[in-house]
């Protein structure tokens, strides 16, 4: 399962590309990226993402497109992350095929177990705690709904939403498989140092969290981009 799941906002990137605080997210150790340019067109994303593909192949990590299915299935991208709003998860899935990594946004128990029945792969839960960066989202969910929607499904939750080297360690015990992160790491001068390190927060908590099935077939994909047989 991912540990670090960082998603790109180029309003808060300092002048770099996605491909660039990619590159970054991923030699400081993020287990995968998000491309998120909600204000782009399609050929200025595309170009991003096929950027991002190239250095997922490098790094071995995963790369995921946010709500576009035409342009993560353009680039060659391992997954696309659906809102409620964007195309259905089962016509996603039509599209995509078996193999791609579909995740979806959900902040309720039954949209959980909704998404979970119709074959998400994993779940993105939040905004946890109250965030600029994801204003469309209900804001300020808690730690509660995390450990509630943990234990109600069986897919990898991932917690986002205000999430920073001050709290990352607390959704982990709450039950989160992993964290996603926006500003904690892509506004910051050194980018592959704030990956590095809320990283390393996520693995000095998570042997103290108990182990279960969730992500069994998503951990089977990560060790094949990883090159495990």
């Amino acid at each position: 399962m991912f540990d670090l799941y960082v998603i790109t906002d180029s309003s808060l990137s300092h002048g770099k590309t996605d491909a660039e605080v990619a590159e970054q997210a991923f030699i400081g150790g993020a287990d995968a990226v998000q491309l998120r340019m909600k204000h782009s067109g399609g050929r200025e994303m595309l170009a991003q993402a096929k950027a991002v593909r190239e250095l997922a192949d490098e790094y071995c990590r995963f790369f995921f497109v946010n709500d576009r299915v035409d342009i993560a299935m353009a680039s060659g991208a391992d997954g696309v992350h659906l809102g409620q709003s964007d195309m259905p998860l089962p016509d996603a899935r039509d599209l995509m095929g078996e193999e791609a990594v579909i995740g979806v946004s959900v902040n309720t128990v039954a949209d959980a177990l909704k998404a979970e029945e119709e074959g998400a792969d994993y779940l993105g839960v939040g905004a946890v705690f109250r965030t600029s960066t994801k204003p469309d989202a209900e804001q300020g969910i808690g730690l509660g709904r995390i450990f509630e929607i943990s234990r109600a499904v069986r897919i990898p939750v991932v917690a986002i939403g205000g999430i920073n080297r001050g709290n990352i360690q607390d959704v982990i015990r709450a039950g989160a498989d992993s964290a996603a992160v926006i500003s904690a790491v892509v506004a910051q001068e050194d980018i592959s140092g704030a990956a590095h390190e809320l990283r390393d927060l996520i693995l000095k908590v998570r042997p103290h969290v108990p182990a279960d099935a969730r992500g069994t077939e998503l951990q089977r994909r990560l060790l094949f981009r990883s090159g495990v047989s």
